[in-house]
């Protein structure tokens, strides 16, 4: 069986990639602005995270490490925001993932490790270097994004938090469009023709 065989299905389940990375921020943004209501739109966000994994798993049966991650910090946080009748979990949580990101990826380059590439080094054949540099970027994404949180989380209102917290799903997209040309430039001459799925930037 050719590698292309073997890779279709998982390119034909794309969406559900989509619906894992996406659907819980946008199902929390969309009931916000509908409700005016910060814990109804916290309800959502548990619920579509939860709904998010459950469908994941169903239709890929497995999930992966990186949505894994994220659903299982917005049930967390979600529902701690649900307990305590406070906006300041779902708020904190972008601060502290990405906090967390851009110690793992920080972390591994300073232990001689390459993070990165355990996670997409099947998908990506690049050189020790090319895997630093671009660790290096994605932590350093991660760590402007924590600190802008905790701008807006401290200074604005909450209408103004929401949006700001939507607005970081094009601005992930950016991001990791940004990184394809240096992706393409040093993936090994064998993988030139492959699709390239770059790692998400996590929000």
């Amino acid at each position: 069986m050719s590698e292309a065989a073997k890779t279709a299905p998982k390119n034909n389940n794309g969406w559900v990639r989509t619906v894992v990375d996406y659907g819980a921020a946008l199902a929390f943004g969309a009931a916000y602005f509908i409700t005016k209501d910060f814990q109804k739109a916290t309800w959502v966000l548990v619920a579509a995270s939860a709904a998010a994994l459950i469908i994941g798993f169903a239709v890929e049966r497995r999930l992966a490490l990186m949505p894994l991650f994220f659903g299982a910090m917005a049930l967390v946080f979600g529902t701690l925001g649900l307990i305590f009748h406070s906006d300041v979990f779902v708020k904190i949580k972008v601060t502290v993932i990405n906090l967390a990101l851009a110690a793992f990826l920080f972390g591994g380059v300073l232990t001689g490790r390459q993070p990165l590439k355990l996670v997409m080094g099947e998908a990506l054949r690049m050189d020790e270097a090319a895997w630093k540099t671009l660790t290096l970027r994605y932590g350093i994404y991660f760590a402007v994004v924590a600190a802008l949180n905790e701008i807006v989380r401290n200074t604005q209102d909450t209408d103004t938090w929401v949006k700001f917290r939507l607005g970081l799903l094009p601005l992930a997209l950016v991001f990791v469009a940004t990184q394809v040309p240096f992706i393409m430039k040093h993936m090994a001459k064998a993988d030139e023709t492959a699709a390239v799925e770059p790692p998400d930037a996590g929000f």
